[in-house]
């Protein structure tokens, strides 16, 4: 049994997570499937109604299939109200409700290439032998399902789903959504059309809108859809306006003055009104395309500005839609794939502290392992302590974690309090037990202001030799750890004064992998002086602050003696930026660790490399984006620079290129809709080379 609707019993009290769930003794099968459809209910009512859901979608898909294999079981204790025949959804108070003229159904799920081809046999089935069958596969948008309904070309009423049948009238919202005509262009307009479609909101302004939330001290959103469903219903048609919602139309409702022979020719008809479809919906002429461009996007999925949790199929033929029919939930000419879930649910078992190599202290939430996207997932940042206050969070409790564009999982909100105690900042480091501090008092990060804590050490050292940085292999984290932990190495100095004998005595090291990597450290003595200085790790110095500072000053020693008026009369460089600096080479030992540099015979100076002559680069914008397989970027915008060009970190229409990599970001989407010429890291390469 799913233990999770056990809870369900009383008026939508909170849910037991069923890793938490105690074996209970089975009194009725009766009993069960009421509980289970209450707990259903709950569910539906804080998803739909407070837009504050407690459980994952794929938790939710589990309970109903649990439900629907009981009632099978058990036909006779089937309801006419059982979760499982309607469409999900509920009225919310404070709007007028209005009627759709055809009912509008949810999709069956499937979660697998094998459930989907079980449908298509399905389909087939039902079409009879030998039919010749198109599909459409569109992106299916995290979003709120919408009803437009126009007559004579306006935009009457704006309803959301609600349960199907009924929904709420939120008119005035959807006038302020820009991305809604609010008449139809062209000719050929229908005398009565319901356009369905998704109401969502881009993951900037979700963003935006929750760092105001946050600001005020209100209850933060769970993602863009809840946001995007919470907005929807405000009664503030201003708050509305200033939410940025958007709008993608995807299916056909009630339709008075003309037919279709297809859906794909219902899509380009609404173009033609100017009504918004999804630009990534495909016509498939196989079920093998399908699958093949489902399993395309899904690795897409995070290139482009908006949440979609799979992807929709439907049979392109009209008339075979209607020979296929419906249940009385959901069509049978249509079902959603849905990509692994990015959202679950689980317990923290602990709450564990790292040290970062600036000495920063982030809390990472250990958990019960539980799938989610794809991943297993054992730990989940907690950001930092303000977080974890806001949040409530305790070692025990049930937490919703959240996993977005493969980034690190994080912890959303507490779904169940069954921690004990209040979880308290430490006062020393638990690497080194030196003093945590916060250095002010307006900053959220606590330190460790032990300069020779190991944990600062090993991760400093690592950045020292990244690629983007001193650029020397062969020194990874396992022979770090291993120097760190025989205290051959205790500063970056100590680099350059080990031997052959040094790392023969360090496990997998013979003597060919020893020259190597002693090869490596003497090649880094030569990197300019930019490289270095982001080497160093100086809060806030990122490649492209190293380079503007050592080509400002350019020698370490100009460097070390500026004062803070000459370190912020440089434009890229504020307050923050040079206070950092200046308390930086301040500190005694950083004196010394620079004398030790420069006795291991470094390159304290950055070489000018301008060209006078013109080149296909000379004044033009050039942005980086996704991963380069032949430079660090510090190196590709080095190129850039030393050819007359400009590199930028925002696209503008006046980006002349954008270099993309491998699994580029969203700069890439927004390139293509400014129409900024994109080219490959290969034409880049050709380009440098031919100048």
């Amino acid at each position: 049994m799913i233990g999770g609707y056990l809870a369900a019993a009383s008026l939508y009290p909170a849910v037991t997570h069923p890793a938490q769930m105690p074996t209970v003794k089975r009194i009725s099968i009766n009993k069960d499937i009421e509980i289970l459809r209450d707990a259903i209910r709950r569910h539906d009512y804080l998803y739909y109604i407070l837009s504050q859901p407690e459980i994952s979608d794929s938790e939710y898909d589990r309970l109903l299939k649990k439900l629907q294999r009981m009632e099978e079981e058990h036909p006779d204790l089937k309801t006419d109200d059982s979760p499982t025949l309607r469409v999900s959804g509920g009225i919310v108070e404070g709007f007028k409700t209005v009627k759709h003229r055809q009912k509008m159904l949810s999709l069956d799920n499937t979660y697998s290439f094998e459930e989907l081809r079980e449908w298509d046999q399905r389909v087939r089935k039902g079409l009879g032998p030998g039919a010749d069958i198109e599909y459409v596969a569109e992106a299916k948008i995290d979003g709120v399902s919408a009803n437009l309904t126009y007559e004579k070309g306006k935009l009457i009423t704006g309803a959301t789903r609600g349960d199907g049948e009924t929904g709420e009238d939120v008119t005035v919202n959807i006038r302020t959504i820009g991305a809604i005509p609010l008449r139809l262009l062209g000719g050929d307009i229908p005398g009565f059309i319901e356009i369905r479609g998704e109401v969502y909101m881009e993951r900037d302004d979700f963003q935006k809108v929750n760092k105001l939330r946050q600001e005020a001290g209100e209850v933060l959103f769970v993602n863009p859809r809840n946001a995007a469903s919470g907005s929807l219903k405000l009664l503030d048609t201003g708050i509305v306006r200033g939410r940025r919602l958007s709008f993608f139309a995807h299916s056909l409702g009630e339709y008075r003055g003309g037919s279709f022979d297809s859906h794909w020719g219902f899509l380009q008809k609404l173009k033609g009104w100017g009504v918004r479809c999804n630009p990534h919906a495909r016509l498939c002429k196989s079920f093998d395309e399908v699958t093949g461009y489902c399993r395309d996007f899904q690795g897409k999925r995070d290139t482009i500005g908006y949440d979609i949790d799979g992807m929709v199929i439907k049979i392109n033929s009209i008339p075979q839609q209607r020979k296929l029919g419906m249940t009385l939930k959901s069509p049978r000419w249509a079902i959603a794939y849905k990509f692994p879930a990015r959202q679950a649910t689980t317990d923290v078992l602990k709450i564990n502290i790292n040290v970062g190599r600036t000495g920063v202290i982030t809390p990472t939430a250990e958990l019960t392992p539980v799938e989610c996207g794809g991943v297993t997932i054992r730990n989940a940042t907690l950001h930092n302590f303000d977080e974890i206050k806001r949040l409530g969070v305790r070692e025990g409790d049930i937490v919703l974690i959240e996993r977005a564009g493969d980034v690190i999982p994080k912890v959303v909100k507490v779904v169940q309090q069954k921690g004990a105690h209040l979880f308290k900042i430490p006062a020393v480091c638990p690497v080194c037990t030196g003093k945590i501090v916060k250095e002010k008092e307006e900053e959220v990060a606590y330190r460790c202001i032990n300069p020779s804590c190991p944990a600062q050490l090993e991760r400093g050292l690592m950045h020292f030799a990244s690629r983007g940085a001193m650029d020397i292999e062969g020194l990874g984290e396992a022979v770090v750890k291993q120097l760190v932990q025989i205290q051959r190495v205790v500063t970056f100095a100590d680099i350059y004064t080990l031997t052959a004998g040094d790392l023969l005595k360090l496990e997998l090291f013979k003597e060919k992998k020893a020259n190597n990597l002693l090869a490596a450290i003497r090649k880094s003595k030569s990197r300019p002086l930019s490289r270095l200085v982001y080497a160093l790790g100086i809060r806030h110095v990122g490649e492209k602050a190293a380079y503007v500072l050592a080509r400002h000053f350019g020698t370490m020693e100009k460097l070390q003696e500026a004062k803070k008026d000459a370190l912020e009369s440089i434009n890229e460089v504020g307050p923050v930026l040079a206070d950092s600096i200046k308390y930086y080479f301040s500190l005694p030992q950083t004196g010394e660790l620079i004398e030790k540099l420069k006795k291991s015979g470094l390159n304290f100076r950055e070489v000018s490399e301008e060209r006078k002559e013109k080149t296909l680069l000379t004044g033009k914008k050039v942005v980086f984006t996704g991963e380069l397989r032949g430079y660090s970027r510090l190196e590709a915008e080095a190129a850039v620079r030393r050819f007359g060009g400009d590199p930028s970190s925002g696209i503008s229409k006046n980006t002349d290129w954008v270099v993309a990599g491998e699994n580029p970001g969203s700069k890439y989407e927004r390139a293509k809709k400014l129409g900024v010429k994109i080219i490959s890291e290969q034409e880049f390469d050709e380009m440098i080379r031919s100048v």
